[in-house]
């Protein structure tokens, strides 16, 4: 029902429709990067200095084989867009695969066993939900840098921005999955599945859990869009990924200081790209929202 109804919903929109096609193209565009990318921005062989700050095909003094310019450190744009872009993804999806690891099991454990249990890891998420994710994550990052060292946390900083970020945000599948899990506990397919000696754990993932996953497909697609922009927003910091490996984030970092000096290229066209990717995602995430909520669907 569900899929047929998504279908139909999906053919009559032209935001969706646009959104999920805009968002592909990146995306595979992103995955592929390693090979139509016309240079390797990680390969110091690949990087002349004395190419730096070329303008773009449209601006006068461009050359050919930059059709987007270059940035500060000679790299051709277009290819470390395609790896940052790549780089930005994999982040955002890694971290909200472990947001919702965390928060769907203390959802679930909270609204099943409730009692004391649930108070208590209700509170925690109280106490979480009142830090913000990007205070929590400079904090700990800025930790993480001066304990292990810049270099050490260069080259595991992908690692330690997704573990930040998938921490920092599990409250919000946690009280999703809690409100679900207390409404469908008490109908009768739990009660049976009670009666067949079923125990707990199971129960609670092959009976409770595929009944909650409406909700938790739309916060996963808000909180992908949500995880770029915090990693873009640590790398804008200096607290995410390193120059040598650049996000989209480092990207607008590194280019900014250059925005008043005529090479706003550096920072704009990775910005633009930044831009349109949260911005397909989180329409894609209204319309998932709009469709799986019977209260909204229109038909």
């Amino acid at each position: 029902m569900w899929d047929s109804q998504m279908g139909y919903s999906f053919r009559r929109n032209p935001v969706a429709i646009v959104s999920f096609l805009i968002f592909a193209i990146i995306a595979l565009l992103a995955v592929l990067a390693p090979f139509i990318a016309p240079y390797n921005p990680y390969d110091p062989a690949q990087i002349d200095i004395m190419n730096s700050e070329y303008p773009p095909f449209w601006v006068e003094g461009a050359l050919p084989e930059f059709p987007l310019g270059t940035d500060d450190q000679g790299r051709d744009l277009l290819s470390t867009i395609l790896y940052g872009t790549r780089l930005s993804i994999l982040i955002g999806i890694c971290a909200v695969l472990l947001q919702a690891f965390l928060g769907i099991s203390v959802g679930l454990l909270a609204g099943y066993i409730g009692g004391r249990t649930d108070s208590l890891l209700m509170r925690l998420a109280d106490i979480q939900l009142s830090f913000s994710t990007l205070m929590v994550a400079i904090i700990f990052l800025a930790v993480t840098q001066a304990l292990f060292g810049t270099e050490t946390f260069n080259q595991y900083a992908v690692f330690f921005l997704i573990v930040v970020i998938g921490v920092a945000e599990w409250p919000q599948y946690a009280r999703t999955v809690r409100a679900t899990v207390l409404a469908e506990k008490k109908k009768e397919y739990v009660d049976s599945a009670r009666v067949l000696g079923f125990g707990p754990l199971r129960i609670m993932l092959r009976h409770i859990l595929p009944n909650s996953l409406s909700p938790i497909f739309v916060i996963s697609t808000v909180q992908v869009a949500n995880a770029i922009i915090s990693e873009a927003s640590l790398s804008f910091l200096g607290l995410g990924m390193p120059p040598s490996q650049p996000s989209l984030g480092a990207l607008i970092s590194s280019g900014f200081n250059y925005i008043f000096s005529g090479s706003w290229w550096i920072t704009a066209i990775p910005g633009v790209v930044l831009v349109v990717l949260v911005l397909v995602i989180n329409l894609l995430g209204d319309w998932m929202r709009d469709v799986l909520n019977p209260k909204l669907y229109k038909g």
